[in-house]
């Protein structure tokens, strides 16, 4: 009895999916959204127009794709340095630093993807990826005070809601101030001082968080 031969699988992709997904990251932040072109990605992200096609999809699929995947990369890092075990300021100090450091990366553009090139996209997709993204970062950035309240180290009626609004645009204007040429020096000192600043009592009569 004659078997049938197994048929051939599909030609083996030639490129490591991961990394073109890191070269397209780099192709959107140094040309921003629309200023890319589908030749843009393929020579930056080394791959061939049918693989990038077949792989990633149109130039919007792959941006979504490429934001998606750098959130999740950015998050895990920037919640691993608030959430370590150590004191309240230096957790928040921590994850300023964490975005000074990730917006100063040597061989990176300058600034955050999130920040710097997502926002100026007109696509309500993206939009609302911004939004929850940012949601998250609220509630990640509350969560932590709530702690610090639980271990006694800041009192009950500390306004978590509006400290972590300003922990969160800390970040953003660090964030901002490297993509135009800040070192990093001084934005590590500033993200140490921003991190006081943050923990100072709320004034006495201060209206009620909203």
């Amino acid at each position: 009895m004659v078997q049938n031969a197994p048929r051939p699988r599909g030609r083996p992709r030639s490129f490591d999916e991961a990394e073109a997904l890191e070269k397209a990251t780099q192709v959107y932040w140094s040309k921003g959204y629309d200023g890319v072109t589908i030749d843009n990605l393929v020579a930056g992200m080394g791959v061939g127009r049918p693989s990038l096609y077949s792989v990633f999809g149109d130039k919007r699929t792959l941006f979504l794709r490429v934001l998606k995947d750098y959130a999740e990369k950015k998050g895990a890092l920037a919640g691993k340095a608030l959430l370590s075990p150590q004191t309240l300021r230096d957790s928040l100090a921590a994850f300023l630093r964490h975005a000074v450091e990730s917006a100063t990366e040597k061989g990176s553009a300058r600034g955050c993807l999130l920040g710097c090139v997502a926002p100026l996209v007109d696509d309500a997709e993206v939009r609302e990826f911004l939004q929850n993204a940012a949601a998250a970062a609220m509630a990640l950035v509350e969560g932590r005070f709530r702690d610090g309240i639980t271990a006694g180290e800041i009192p009950s009626d500390f306004p978590v809601a509006v400290r972590a609004r300003q922990v969160i645009d800390f970040a953003r204007g660090l964030t901002m101030r490297a993509q135009i040429g800040a070192t990093r020096e001084t934005l590590l000192k500033d993200a140490e001082e921003a991190a006081d600043l943050v923990l100072l009592p709320r004034r006495g009569n201060a209206a009620p968080e909203r």
